[in-house]
């Protein structure tokens, strides 16, 4: 539903901290499902472990929080005057490593709305098996 230029049309971040590259499934203002490919090129392989590369977790997480971002800003229509802050992070749980090769399926419901707050529970898999999952608190804040 949405390739890395139309992410990038709507998201601030760049490389190396751009952690999301296919938006596969949105229901506006509900739920979205990204894509992140994980590669043994990332930056974060050369010290996350030498001989053992595993993506840290909080990128993951990180990365969880801009497939919920996503979702919070494509239907905001001045979003270019609009950042999503992350606010919190609660319940974050690891399951399994995340290895170069893998790709990492974000699942994300909104539990709670208000006006410029938003409270999303978020799950991450690779290959059907759950990696990662926590509740995001994320902030809407003028640029």
């Amino acid at each position: 539903m949405m390739d890395i230029l139309e992410i990038q049309s709507i998201l601030p971040h760049r490389y190396p901290f751009l952690l999301v590259d296919r938006i596969v499934e949105i229901e506006p203002g509900r739920r979205i499902v990204g894509l992140k490919n994980v590669t043994i090129n990332e930056e974060f392989f050369q010290g996350h472990f030498p001989g053992k590369p595993i993506m840290p977790g909080v990128l993951v997480i990180e990365a969880m929080a801009q497939v919920g971002g996503l979702l919070l800003l494509r239907e905001i229509p001045d979003r270019e005057k609009k950042l999503v802050y992350f606010m919190g992070i609660d319940e974050a749980r690891f399951r399994k490593p995340v290895l170069p090769g893998d790709q990492l399926r974000f699942e994300l419901e909104v539990l709670k709305r208000k006006a410029s707050t938003c409270k999303l529970q978020g799950k991450a898999f690779v290959d059907g098996n759950l990696v990662a999952e926590a509740i995001i608190l994320s902030a809407m804040v003028d640029r």
